[in-house]
């Protein structure tokens, strides 16, 4: 079957064997045509079996009919059946142009030995299931042929005559086979002569495989009186137009010949055609006997194949001899061009010709298979095909003459898959050739004609399973693309073995290349330059071609390759790779030239006679041997340490057993064409050979222990751009051990890095990654021998900026600006030019000239000085010293600028306003006393107290969280005017009222973390909207329905509303409607006591108590007081009052009674009985203030009680305060006496003003040096806190009115202390990265400067700091200086404070 012939490469065996024999044997005589008695030592031409002469035409009888002559039905000219079986004794024709059916059963039959049997037929012809045709010809030509299945073509054993000038039929009584498309078998051997000069028959018609027309031949006897050898197979043609199925059988094997005979030989058969199908048989054994046959020739010339015919072309059975049956025949397959030789499995010792190949149109593919054997025997052979050869199941291909070693052979395929061994000169040119667990032997026997091989791949050339590749003289391995050797035990080996042109070379673990063989003759070994003591110039400059040439220096060359992967082992004496891209050793991987040197060579050790020497010289001096005493020198240095070529050095004492070889060479590329890459994890060896490597000497005897020394280290020499040593990489030339008697150990080798075109500058990049070992050791000597010195390990010359071996850039600090490889010539930057806070960088290809580059040691600092901003800001305008002085300066005049404007801007508010002249003049001298009484003055309605009758206090300090509250029972002094039910209902719709939205309480807890002054002035708004609300719902929206004056119900005028400045005491005024008719309403001064007047504000600093006495408590009052007296006594009182602070909220006030014995109202401070419920003990504070002369009977106040002694100064208490944790706070902002000089404090805080500002903007800027962090924490933690102090300043400073000038003020004050805890934040981060990089400090700091990762980190936020304090005390005195416009408010003298 076809497809059996195309097996997988999985399925191959590993048993071929292709060769060139080059034995010579003695020329005895095999039979009447013989190789060996031809004269081809005159012809020197190839051994070429004799072409037979054209076949005769065939005999042309007249053709029969189809009713006379055949006793069919029918007629020849339409359709004849023939339904009886024939014998006929003679050729016979049938032709017509009708159609032939030879119907089932019918036997046509000639059994005559060449009896033709011709159909010639126009149109169809069948031969139907049981019928057979049995002749020596069977010839069948017609438009389309039928062979059912079981039909049967037999032309076994009924050849007639071979052609002419063949030697088909063996002569003699061995009894061998005969012989057609392959040679008959033999099985008489002989002890004179090459087992391949015995055969039987021999081969014939190569000439005609693609249209045979041969018979077989028949085969040999054993005995001289009878020829019992059975007959040759006979011939079978198909010459059909359009289509033929062969589900028959067509034979045309060679007779078996019996024990006492030769099997003869298969026939020929041919079939052309357009289209076949069919599962048929065809078959041209050769025949079975005491030698079999050979086997026959079967030809398909068929354009359209659809058939899975069985082929059987097998040499015949040998009974003689099993394991030699008869050669295979031929099988070709016209429309492809293929060529198929198959022995079923049948093993043969016979070979199957194979003469010349058609060069046009070139044969696709050739199939050697199941243990056939073919051979080309020729002197010159050129095997051409288009696509495969292919060698599988045990196949062999021979090449060559047997007796000529000068046979040389081409073979040219696109892929080869072959085994076992080639002898003689090899020229293959294949695209593909595989190899399985094969051997190809080239064995040049010392011929210097044949001294070289070419193997040429042009696509894949892959080694398996232990497959070798062998020549003991030159090899050439060249290809385009891939060459593998997949696994262990695959080998490529030669004396002098060149591979080239590839794309890629694996060697795979456990694989090997190897140039010299091991242990070879002599006459083979290639010879090294030892004694030259200049370079050879193919080292330095190889020739471009990658020829192989035998006379230059390399015995192992990988030329013009662009990656080569080692993961086996690569070895000889000179190893060179040229022209490569990129060399990977692996881990596995071995570059050896270890022991393959000189044993003598120009540093070879000097030794006793005894045989103890020296160690060999070469990169380093080798040890010096020691024998009874006396020392004996080692071998010297030599060779050029810059650019090393030589071979190691030996013991020198070659003629002795155990002497030693120094190390060989490895060169990677040259000075033309370096490596792009080499990545070394593996080693690269070129150790000297020590004594005991191996310990037989010459004869084969074991050596003593009396030796020379070790063999020095080789070299080597590497021409590469990059270069990478891993971990576990190796690159050795140590010299080799000593012998133990006192041997010399041998000196180091050398190893040098050519590097080509270093870039420098920009374009560097690092040329060598080393972690590896590089090792140019001396050997250990042996004994009391001194061991070798150590070799060299040099480099190219290092252009500027770079150092060392590997020219490496130079240390961070240093420069070089002078070519060369010595650390010392990379010199120290000069410190000086060396910035403050900046730090030497490394820049790409190193330093060349000075300045050093450098970076500053952070993003924050700024070339070229690395300065921060605040520093480039401050040297910018001359340095520290000069910046404060201008800075300074501009503050002032900032100042003066900003105190002029405000006193242009606030002019008119500084004059009083103009008031009706009044009649007291104490009271004109008395203004201004508080803003409070402002109010009391510009207003003079004294008709509302006539009618008032009582005033009740709100509750609550109007807070989110207590808001203001009246209590639901009326007071007493209202009862008799109000509805109680309806005033509960009243005092409900208030307290609904005047209760804050939960959002409201919200925003203000938010804003009291994130920023308390904004908190506060969103408390203030709150407050003014909501006594703006009760205001409105008393004055318009309630209808009064409480009051049981209809006059005051009709006018909305019973009830008022009103409250302290502060926002935090309000108050309900209950007036008469005039309709009541009581006579004792309004109750008189004296009727009221005691009288509660409560204070406003909670005694903190930005709500201070105050009285606050209105137009309606100054008429009632002044039943009692004169109102200038009564003013005088607010005034002072609210002037104390300012200056005591309290935590919490407590309510404080005045309750007024009249003493017993005197009709005057007396001031006593206390607590408004009705509101202390839910309070605590509160102490008064202490007024220093003489209002004790106004009465003898001023009592301190308790709760629940009225109580207490006369009020004077010894008496007077301050208000206790509570510590809590904005109790540090109270020392920075307070309330305080007036010190007056307002234009001066004023000018003081402008500038103080100005220069918070310009020192929180310049720590910002040193903030944000420090990073971006630290930026952000001081700018938001409080947010924005430190940039508000300016503006609030700027509007306290610029507002009009001492009312408002004086809130504006607090205001200020407040966001001044809240920014401290932006400098408290600004404090920690400076802190923390002074702490940080403290141990980074560097030496060379200047004298004064602003960097907060200096000593003076802390000097701008303690500025800031110190500036904060000062003006808030300085706020302090101005807020001061605005509410108490009057300073004898606080004098000790009652006279001046009375007249004032």
């Amino acid at each position: 079957m076809a497809h059996v012939l195309h097996k997988p490469l999985s399925y191959l065996t590993a048993f071929s064997v292709l060769y060139f024999t080059l034995s010579f044997a003695s020329h005895s005589q095999h039979h009447d045509f013989s190789i060996v008695d031809s004269d081809f030592d005159a012809l020197y031409g190839d051994y070429t079996p004799p072409s037979p002469p054209p076949p005769p035409p065939l005999p042309h009888p007249p053709s029969l009919t189809c009713e006379d002559g055949l006793n069919g039905t029918g007629s020849l000219v339409a359709t004849c059946d023939l339904n009886s079986s024939l014998v006929f004794d003679g050729d016979v024709c049938i032709e017509g142009n009708g159609t032939l059916n030879i119907l089932p059963g019918v036997n046509l039959s000639c059994p005559v030995s060449g009896c033709v049997i011709l159909i010639n037929m126009s149109n169809e012809f069948s031969l139907q299931s049981g019928a057979v045709i049995v002749a020596g010809t069977v010839l069948v030509a017609s438009r389309n042929a039928t062979l059912f299945e079981g039909s049967v073509i037999n032309v076994t054993g009924l050849a007639g005559a071979p052609p002419a000038q063949t030697s088909g039929t063996p002569s003699g009584t061995q009894g061998a086979g005969g012989g057609h498309g392959g040679r008959g078998a033999t099985c008489v051997s002989d002890n004179t002569k090459l087992p391949d000069d015995v055969w039987g028959g021999d081969a014939y018609s190569w000439s005609s495989l693609d249209k045979p027309w041969s018979y077989g031949s028949k085969g040999g006897t054993t005995s001289k009186e009878e020829r019992y050898g059975g007959e040759g197979g006979g011939r079978i043609r198909f010459e059909v137009v359009d289509c033929i199925d062969v589900s028959g059988d067509l034979l045309a094997n060679g007779g078996d010949g019996g024990i006492k005979g030769g099997g003869g030989s298969g026939g020929s058969v041919y079939v052309k055609a357009h289209r076949m199908t069919g599962t048929g048989t065809i078959s041209a054994t050769g025949g079975g006997g005491f030698a079999g046959g050979g086997g026959g020739r079967v030809s398909i010339d068929v354009f359209s194949r659809h058939d899975n015919t069985k082929f059987f072309i097998h040499g015949g059975i040998s009974l003689g001899c099993s394991d030699n049956a008869g050669a295979a025949g031929t099988y070709y397959d016209a429309v492809p061009r293929s060529l198929t030789i198959c022995n079923h499995n049948l093993s043969t010792q016979t070979d199957t010709l194979l003469l010349e190949f058609p060069k046009v149109p070139l044969w696709t593919n050739v199939h050697v298979q199941n243990q056939a054997k073919a051979l080309f025997p020729l002197y010159w052979s050129r095997v051409q095909v288009g696509g495969l050869i292919r060698l599988t199941f045990g196949a062999v291909l021979s090449f060559g003459l047997a007796h000529y070693g000068s046979s040389e052979f081409e073979l040219m395929a696109e892929e080869l898959l072959m085994s076992d061994s080639i002898y003689g000169a090899l020229r293959m040119s294949v695209k593909i050739h595989l190899m399985l667990n094969s051997k190809m032997l080239i064995d040049a026997n010392g011929d210097s004609i044949v001294a070289t091989s070419l193997l040429e791949a042009s696509n894949l050339v892959v080694l398996k399973d232990s497959s070798v590749i062998h020549s003991n003289a030159n090899l050439g391995v060249h290809g385009q693309g891939f060459l593998n050797l997949s696994g262990a035990g695959n080998l490529i080996e030669a004396q002098h073995l060149i591979l080239s042109l590839f794309y890629s070379i694996n060697v795979g673990p456990g694989s090997v290349l190897r140039g010299p063989l091991e242990d070879a003759g002599d006459d083979m070994t290639p010879q090294l330059y030892c004694e030259v003591e200049n370079c050879p110039v193919e080292l330095l400059h190889p020739p471009e071609d990658c020829n192989v040439n035998s006379s230059l220096a390399f015995t192992l060359q990988i030329c013009r390759v662009e990656d080569v992967i080692v993961e086996g082992t690569i070895t000889g004496s000179v190893v060179h790779f040229h022209w490569i891209r990129n060399v990977d050793v692996s881990h596995s991987g071995v570059i050896s030239v270890s022991g393959l040197g000189c044993t003598g060579g120009l540093g070879r050790g000097r030794y006793f006679e005894n045989g103890i020497g020296g160690g060999g010289g070469h990169g380093g001096y080798g040890g010096d041997g020691y024998y009874n005493g006396n020392f004996i020198e080692g071998g010297t240095t030599y060779g050029d340490v810059d650019l090393p070529c030589e071979l190691g050095s030996g013991s020198g004492n070659n003629s002795l057993g155990g002497a030693t070889a120094g190390g060989g060479i490895i060169v990677m590329g040259s000075l033309e064409h370096s490596l792009s890459s080499l990545t070394l994890n593996g080693s690269l060896r070129a150790n000297g050979q020590s004594f005991g490597d191996d310990t037989r000497g010459k004869d084969g005897g074991i050596t003593s222990s009396i030796g020379p020394g070790g063999g020095s280290g080789g070299t080597v020499l590497l021409f590469v751009q990059t270069l990478a040593l891993g971990d576990s990489s190796i690159i050795s030339t140590a010299g080799g051990q000593g012998s133990p008697s006192g041997g010399g150990g041998g000196g180091g080798g050398r190893v040098h890095f050519h590097w080509s075109n270093i870039p420098i500058g920009d374009e560097y990049v690092p040329l060598a990654s080393v972690n590896g070992s590089i090792t140019t050791g001396g050997g250990f000597g042996g004994g009391q021998g001194l061991p070798g010195k150590n070799g060299s390990i040099s480099g190219t010359a290092c252009p500027r900026g770079l150092y060392g071996i590997f020219c490496k850039e130079c240390p961070v600090g240093t420069y070089k600006n002078v070519s060369g490889s010595d650390r010392a010539l990379c010199h120290n930057c000069l410190p000086n030019e060396l910035p403050h806070r900046a730090i030497y960088i490394s820049v790409r290809g190193g330093v060349a000239e000075t300045p050093c580059p450098y970076k500053c040691l952070s993003d924050r600092y700024h070339m070229p000085n690395c300065y921060t901003a605040f520093e480039e800001l401050v040297y910018t305008f001359g340095g520290p010293w000069l910046f404060g002085l201008l800075l300074l300066g501009l503050l002032i005049l900032l100042a003066l600028v900003l105190s002029v404007a405000r006193m242009k801007f606030v002019a008119g508010d500084d004059i009083p306003a103009v008031t009706p002249a009044r009649n007291d003049t104490r009271l004109n001298h008395s203004f201004p006393f508080l803003e409070s009484l402002n109010e009391i003055m510009e207003t003079n309605r004294s008709e509302e107290s006539q009618g008032h009758v009582h005033r009740l206090y709100f509750q609550g300090p109007n807070t989110f969280s207590e808001p203001w509250h009246l209590p639901h029972c009326p007071p007493e002094q209202v009862k008799d005017i109000v509805y109680e039910d309806a005033f509960n209902r009243f005092v409900d719709d208030i307290n609904s009222l005047a209760t804050y939205h939960w959002w409201e309480g919200s925003i203000y807890s938010i804003l009291c973390i994130i920023a308390y002054p904004l908190a506060w002035s969103w408390l203030q708004r709150c407050r003014r909207k909501k006594l703006q609300k009760l205001r409105e719902f008393v004055r318009s929206e309630y209808d009064h329905a409480c009051l049981r004056s209809c006059r005051s119900r009709a006018l909305y005028e019973g009830l008022k509303v009103a409250a302290t400045s502060d926002l935090m005491l309000a108050y309900l005024d209950f007036f008469l409607g005039g309709d009541e008719k009581r006579p004792d309403l309004p109750p008189r001064l004296y009727q009221r006591f005691p009288m509660s007047i409560i204070f406003g504000g909670d005694g903190s600093y930005m709500s201070p108590f105050s009285l606050h006495s209105d137009n309606i408590l100054t008429s009632i009052m002044s039943q009692s007081v004169p109102p200038t007296i009564w003013y005088r006594l607010v005034a002072g009182l609210n002037a104390q009052l300012r200056l005591p602070t309290a935590s919490g909220y407590c309510q404080f006030g005045l309750v007024v009674y009249a003493p017993e014995n005197e009709s005057m109202s007396s001031s006593c401070e206390g607590y408004d009985d009705s509101r202390i419920t839910e309070k605590q003990t509160c102490l008064l504070s202490s007024l220093r203030n003489p209002v004790h002369h106004m009465t003898s009977n001023e009592h301190l106040m308790m709760p629940r009680r009225m109580s207490g002694g006369i009020l004077h100064a010894k008496s007077l208490r301050t208000l206790k305060e509570r510590k809590t944790v904005y109790y540090p706070f109270a020392f920075i902002i307070y309330n305080t006496k007036p010190v007056g000089h307002q234009d001066l404090v004023g000018l003081v805080i402008s500038i103080l003003l100005l220069g918070d500002f310009i020192l929180v903007l310049l720590t910002l800027l040193q903030m944000y040096s420090l990073s971006l962090l630290s930026f952000f924490l001081v700018l938001f933690v409080l947010p924005l806190g430190v940039l508000f102090p300016f503006p609030s300043g700027i509007s306290a400073l610029f507002s009009q009115g001492p009312r408002r000038s004086a809130g504006l003020a607090r205001l200020y004050a407040l966001w001044n202390l809240m920014s401290l805890v932006n400098v408290v934040v600004a404090f920690f981060c400076g802190f923390i990265h002074y702490t940080a990089r403290s141990h980074n400090k560097l030496t060379n700091f200047q004298s004064w400067n602003f960097s907060l990762d200096e000593s003076e980190w802390w000097m701008l936020p303690s500025g800031l700091a110190l500036c904060k304090i000062i003006q808030a005390r300085l706020v302090d005195c101005h807020v001061a200086n605005q509410e108490i416009q009057d300073p004898s408010l606080y004098s000790g003298d009652t006279n001046v404070f009375w007249n004032s």
